[in-house]
């Protein structure tokens, strides 16, 4: 289930979200003033365990050609993690950590789930996408991802830059203090709607 929660900032921010809702044309709602895009997505049925990227970006040609219909994000990869990745944990530290890019982050989750959590001005919004979703974030936006302890995920990847994923780390232990992807369910929020409020203009 695709989740949005939105927290303030500070020590106790983390304590209870402002919103929580997981209905995508609220989730669309909210994030459209800041930039934003979120959509629903047809995926393609499940793909092969072994299927390596190039068969995972033939599977979605239609999808990527829609996305560059514009003439934008010539440059394409698929990620896919799984529990039994040798490098899981390190890339997570990795991912873990709160950054910006130079480009927009464009991702279509095709497989499993991950946590986008954006920190924009006085707000953290973390947004829990699964299999269908497909997300655009704004160039220099300071957001940190988490696949979890047994990640299992598949995305494309869009990129302006032919070098794709280049990161710039703002060194800030943000992350440390909102929930992990693990957490979400032991929380107890997953399933949970809360009223929108106008938490960007205060």
């Amino acid at each position: 289930m695709t989740l949005l929660q939105v927290f303030g900032t500070g020590p106790a921010a983390s304590a209870a979200p402002k919103l929580s809702s997981s209905d995508p044309a609220t989730i669309a709602a909210t994030l459209a003033p800041l930039g934003m895009g979120f959509e629903r997505w047809q995926v393609q049925g499940g793909l092969a365990p072994d299927a390596d990227p190039a068969a995972i970006l033939a599977v979605y040609a239609t999808e990527i050609a829609r996305v560059q219909a514009g003439g934008s994000y010539p440059t394409v990869d698929a990620i896919r993690l799984t529990p039994n990745h040798p490098d899981r944990q390190a890339l997570r530290q990795k991912f873990l950590a709160e950054h910006t890019h130079s480009e927009d982050e464009v991702r279509f989750f095709v497989e499993g789930r991950g946590l986008f959590c954006l920190h924009i001005g006085d707000a953290v919004l973390q947004l829990l996408c699964e299999a269908g979703d497909w997300i655009s974030v704004p160039a220099g936006t300071k957001h940190w991802f988490d696949m979890g302890p047994e990640p299992h995920f598949c995305a494309l990847r869009f990129f302006d830059n032919p070098a794709g994923w280049v990161a710039e780390f703002t060194g800030d232990q943000i992350a440390d203090q909102y929930p992990r992807l693990d957490e979400l369910a032991t929380r107890g929020w997953i399933g949970a709607e809360k009223e929108v409020t106008d938490f960007l203009s205060k």
